[in-house]
């Protein structure tokens, strides 16, 4: 199992309300990858948004940027809003980053649960699913085929063109996020796709009918089960001590559900809430190394994972504590999974 970090780019923000500078955030995630890879983690991925608490609209320039101060670790979007963007140029965005980083940059499309992408390009809501399943299809033929003709409904006729350049071994590793609709895991398991399932609420034991629907898709489309890859994305931090990174931690983490909440009229978000995604039974992994190790444990046996990623900077804490969180999940509890799962 992959042992990784995704990240939003999430801006911290002051109890005035005032936002940290984009290129200071930036600068830091930048130092935050870089110590990653030092520590021997397997992945990193940065999502897309255009909101302003968020740092990153382009995950691909991060990436580039990533990929010059690193060696090992894998780069990856988390995710890259397909639906609004262009298949061709997507597909050239990251094929040259994995050139850049030889070999080792991964694309991951999803739907978008953020829609502001949507207007700002240029595109109606209303056409949400049409947009996604067009826009896949092309951006796997582009994957396959080096030179294409294709027609759809969005995008203008491709008529016998050459997409260049082509990622190394012409094949960028390409994943699909999936929030909780079986429609999502039906497609990827009809192409046969890598996919990560975000966990960011509730039991994760709820999920298991969807991982278990997944894997029963991927076979009987009559893919290589030697090539089955399935991972969850949760919302974890890390500390020396569970009590105390738990209460440096919730008021951010509450004020970002917050501040995400009020635009989908969600309630105020609770304590309770809080210590019941830590607990057993939950989907938040903020704690110290060894509860980190048991609830990651937990859920590989849980659900057969290929790759665990750890969510780290909602809320935006600082970078400080995010260099610390890295560290320990690096020297602390990523060596303690690996060693468990050889056993």
């Amino acid at each position: 199992m992959e042992l990784g970090i995704g990240m939003f780019g999430d801006l911290q923000i002051n109890a005035k309300g005032e936002i940290q500078p984009a290129q200071q955030r930036l600068q830091e995630i930048l130092a935050e990858v870089k110590l990653m890879d030092e520590v021997g983690l397997d992945f990193f991925g940065i999502g897309e948004h255009h909101r302003p608490d968020y740092a990153v609209s382009s995950p691909e320039i991060v990436l580039a940027a990533a990929a010059s101060i690193t060696k090992n670790i894998k780069l990856s979007s988390a995710v890259s809003v397909l639906s609004s963007a262009d298949p061709v140029k997507l597909y050239q965005s990251f094929a040259t980053v994995d050139l850049i980083a030889n070999g080792r940059a991964e694309l991951m499309a999803g739907r978008g649960s953020f829609v502001e992408s949507f207007p700002l390009y240029g595109f109606n809501l209303q056409d949400y699913d049409e947009l996604y399943e067009e826009k896949l299809e092309l951006l796997l033929k582009i994957n396959k085929e080096q030179k294409i003709s294709w027609k759809g409904k969005f995008r203008p006729e491709l008529v016998n063109q050459e997409i260049l350049p082509r990622a190394v071994d012409n094949n960028l590793k390409i994943w699909v996020a999936v929030g909780g609709t079986p429609e999502s895991v039906l497609r990827a398991g009809k192409f046969g796709l890598p996919v990560m399932f975000a966990i960011i609420g509730g039991s994760p034991a709820q999920f298991k009918p969807l991982f278990d629907y997944y894997q029963k898709v991927y076979e009987g489309y009559g893919h290589d089960q030697s090539k089955f890859e399935v991972g969850v994305h949760m919302h974890s931090f890390f500390g020396e001590n569970s009590k105390q990174i738990a209460d440096y931690y919730y008021p951010l983490y509450s004020a970002q559900m917050d501040r995400v909440g009020r635009s989908r009229g969600w309630p105020p978000y609770q304590q309770h809430q809080f210590d019941f995604g830590r607990s057993k039974d939950g989907a938040l992994i903020i704690s110290d190394a060894n509860e980190a190790i048991d609830k990651i444990l937990a859920m590989e046996e849980m659900f057969g994972l290929t790759r665990f990623s750890a969510h780290m900077d909602v809320g935006g804490p600082s970078h400080t504590e995010m260099m610390k969180s890295i560290e320990i999940f690096g020297t602390q509890i990523a060596p303690k999974v690996r060693e468990a799962l050889k056993k």
